[in-house]
């Protein structure tokens, strides 16, 4: 058995084959039946000619409903007219399940495709949304492989805030409140010291009370840790990293993406270098476009978004003020009232889609932070010890794959960009 794509050559014409799958449009003219089948490959229209069958076979066929389950035999041909230039003449079948009306029609509201996430992901939109994401997913960590790092698991419950208190999911654990973690960072800086260079792909957690396009309370999570570089380095492993991600999903979905309206030719284009800009100047382009935003202002979403419809690439934006990031980030030596760190805005109105650093690894330093942001030591004992024994420079990012997604495929919305998203008001299906 081949699927759909396989048959569909000219290898085939005048072949007897056979195809599986599921109805995805059918009507019925003069004694002719059309259907077409998709599989995940893609759709073959398949005739079914009443003269030519018999009574009980055509009729069954004729009578199927939107997404019955099929197998079809029967001789390829060619033909020009049909959806992807050949046609399945029908001369066997076999009806796994039979539908009467699928509940997915054209014009359906938001909400209930959201409630029916489980029937609308086999839209062919969807289809080619999953088959990037995969691509997504897999190219992040085969340009790590290929750079010598290696894929670690953290803990989903811990002890420990990374991005502070405020967005926690809390979660008894047998009498006693532990967290959904927000970040594999701190773990990830507990293996540099073993194997240097480390990333991992798991699903981050926060309690954020935001309605915008972007957010998600559970989204997946791609993170490194890298030992012996500083933030500029970090900056030049993710520009690459970006554009490997892009590279792929060019050359493995190039079909998926005009699906979707994403012209490829302006993925193509956005090649490193991407430029470096200071948050101080960042405020300055903010405000030359109308924001009126003073130094010391923290980015959100509507503001990233007017700032990035300027550019036509990924942008860093570094050298944020210390009191807008987490304790540690290291103080510029040049100038101690910001950090050692940057943010990736997508360009297109997307805005942040990595936020990384380097990271504090003097003892004292640290703890001068911590006592700062009155965190209780004794819950950080473990990552303080990182800093007493061994400690050497180094740095880290996180990215937000759904958000990658997102941008990479020009959906209006992170919700379309994961098969089931988790929001402040959504947790089922």
């Amino acid at each position: 058995m081949l699927s759909i794509a396989e048959v569909s050559t000219k290898a085939y014409v005048g072949s007897k084959v056979a195809i599986r799958g599921w109805v995805y449009r059918i009507r019925s003219s003069g004694g002719v039946t059309f259907v077409v089948v998709r599989d995940s490959s893609g759709i073959i229209q398949c005739t079914a000619r009443k003269n030519e069958l018999q009574p009980d076979v055509y009729d069954s066929i004729a009578s199927l409903g939107i997404e019955s389950s099929v197998e079809f035999h029967g001789t390829l041909k060619e033909d020009k007219r049909s959806p992807s230039g050949y046609e399945l003449a029908v001369d066997s079948c076999r009806i796994y399940q039979k539908n009467d009306v699928f509940p997915i029609t054209k014009d359906q509201g938001e909400e209930f495709l959201l409630d029916n996430r489980h029937l609308w992901l086999r839209s062919r939109e969807f289809t080619s949304i999953l088959k990037v994401r995969s691509t997504i997913f897999r190219s992040f960590a085969d340009f790590f492989y290929e750079n010598g790092y290696y894929q670690v698991q953290t803990p989903f419950m811990v002890s420990t805030a990374v991005e502070g208190g405020s967005t926690l999911f809390k979660v008894d654990f047998f009498g006693e409140p532990i967290f959904l973690n927000q970040s594999a960072q701190f773990y990830l800086e507990t293996m540099i010291y073993s194997l240097e260079k480390v990333f991992t792909i798991a699903p981050s957690f926060r309690a954020e009370k935001s309605r915008t396009r972007r957010h998600l309370t559970e989204y997946w999570h791609a993170e490194a840790e890298v030992a012996w570089i500083d933030n500029n380095e970090m900056m030049d492993i993710e520009e690459r990293m970006i554009y490997y991600i892009l590279s792929r999903v060019i050359e493995d979905n190039e079909d998926d993406l005009k699906m979707l309206g994403r012209d490829p030719d302006l993925l193509r284009g956005m090649k490193p270098p991407y430029p470096r800009i200071r948050y101080s100047e960042i405020i300055k382009v903010a405000n030359s476009i109308g924001l009126a935003l003073k130094y010391g202002d923290d980015l959100g979403a509507d503001e990233e978004r007017q700032i990035t419809m300027k550019y036509d690439r990924p942008i860093f934006v570094t050298n944020y003020p210390k009191e807008l990031k987490p304790f540690y980030m290291p103080v510029d030596p040049e100038n101690p009232s910001e950090v050692l760190n940057h943010d990736m805005l997508a360009p297109e109105g997307y805005g942040e889609i990595i936020g990384g650093s380097q990271r504090i690894w003097n003892y004292d330093e640290m703890m001068q932070r911590i006592r700062e942001a009155n965190l209780d030591e004794k819950a950080y004992y473990w990552y303080i010890d990182l800093r007493k024994y061994g400690s050497i420079p180094h740095s880290g990012f996180g990215l937000g794959l759904d958000r990658l997604a997102m941008w990479i495929m020009h959906l209006d919305n992170i919700r379309e960009a994961i098969p089931y998203p988790r929001t402040i008001r959504r947790t089922r299906p």
